[in-house]
Formats: structure tokens, sequence, C-alpha cells
């Protein structure tokens, strides 16, 4: 029977397609959340001061605030989170850290049952979990995976997720402003930009997500194009009420 030689190279074929994709939200999230949000809330906006039969000018403006408000209300929310999120994770780890250096016996034994839960001969596991517990650090790493099931090289950055939200929900907001940038006077072309943004969006986390395109473009579309409707139909309510 020939066994695999461990330090053998990798196929280059499966070294090559065996990668995997950052899912751990420190970018993507946000990035898309953003777009989206920025997309749907500022056609809603903008749809229900049409709606009101508000004045262009009046319109863009309440676009334009909205992109503002939006992008630093995202940015600043995603920061905030995402660095909870950091602190909590830190937080665990220096708990975890302590009972290493206090019990390291202990720590050592419950590594070692854990393998062998997990279907490992209990002395390949306790000489395993002996193995990898000579590193402090490396232990630690260990624990947390296992026990927490963190990677604590790999958590998110604040300050990225803050700016990826800020852009995306800047360029998301914009699209169904710039017609009227460009002198639309209608707020059709604004609804049609964003729309089409959403389609547009959809699609492309479907290349990330490994949806189908047009599912994912479809929905994007459905959901926007009825925040739109629900708005519209309010701000001509509330226009004849308040009018």
């Amino acid at each position: 029977m020939e066994i695999m030689d461990a330090a053998a190279p990798t196929h280059v074929a499966h070294r090559d397609n065996h990668t995997h994709r950052d899912v751990n939200g420190g970018w993507l999230r946000p990035a898309v959340f953003g777009a989206m949000d920025g997309l749907v809330s500022n056609v809603a906006l903008m749809t229900g001061a049409a709606g009101g039969a508000l004045s262009q000018q009046a319109i863009i403006i309440t676009g334009l605030a909205g992109l503002a408000a939006g992008a630093f209300s995202m940015a600043a929310g995603e920061y905030t989170s995402v660095a909870s999120q950091r602190e909590l994770v830190q937080a665990e780890l220096d708990i975890e850290r302590a009972e290493l250096r206090k019990h390291p016996k202990d720590e050592l034994q419950e590594l070692a049952a854990l393998y062998v839960s997990r279907g490992v001969e209990p002395a390949l596991a306790r000489q395993v979990a002996e193995q990898l517990s000579k590193d402090p650090e490396q232990a630690l790493e260990i624990h947390a995976r296992e026990e927490l099931g963190i990677d604590p090289s790999d958590l998110p950055s604040p300050a990225v997720a803050a700016v990826s939200s800020f852009g995306s929900f800047a360029l998301g907001a914009l699209t169904p402003v710039l017609p009227y940038l460009l002198g639309a006077s209608a707020i059709w072309p604004a609804v049609l930009f964003a729309l089409v943004g959403l389609f547009v969006c959809g699609a492309v986390v479907a290349r990330v997500t490994a949806r189908s395109w047009w599912f994912s473009g479809l929905r994007q579309l459905a959901l926007g194009g009825a925040a739109a409707g629900v708005t519209y139909v309010l701000g001509a309510l509330f226009g004849t009420v308040v009018g």
C-alpha cells in the first residue's frame, strides 16, 4: 500500500483550483450592504419626495442629503460594530491565554479530548496535543479555533469595514441622483438608473457567492422596486394630506 509523503509537493491542478474566497466579512459584507442600502434608501427617499409633488430642486437636495447622511451613518455603524466584535474576541482570547498559563495540563487534556471526540486514537490525540502546545501562541490559536471558532490572525478591520461601507453607500446613493445632476426633470430616469444598479449589484454579488447571477440580480431588483413603489405611494398620500 503506497503511503503519501507528507512533504511531497501539492499537485499543480489541485493547488491552482483549491483556493477559497475571503468569507470573514472584512470588506465584502459592508461593501455589499452599503451599495444595496445606498441604492434602495436613496431612491426610496427621492420617489417619496417626487410622490409628494416636491420641486426638482427639493428632490435633488433630498438625494444628496440622503447620500451624505447615509454614508456617514453606515461608516460609523460598521466601525463601531466591527470594533466591538474585535474587542469581544480579544477579551475571550485574553481569558483563554490566562487559562493556558494557569492550567496548561488541563488545557492540554481538553485539546486531546477534543481530538478524541473527532475520531483520533487517545494516544495519538495526546501526542498531537502535546506537540501543538509547545508554542504558547500556537496553542492559543488552536484553542481559539477549536473552542471559539475564530482565527485570531484573521479578524476583520474596523477601518476597512468603515471605508468600504462609506464608499459603497455613497456610490449606490449617487446612482439615482445622477440623472437629475445631468439635467433630468422627472423621477423615472432616477428610478431606472437605480433599478439597473440594483440588478448589476445583485449580479456582481452572485459572482462571489456562487449564486445564479440572474436570480441574485432579479431579487435585488424586486426588493428595490418594491421599496421605491411603496414610498412613492406614501409620499403621494402624505403630500395630499399636508397639502
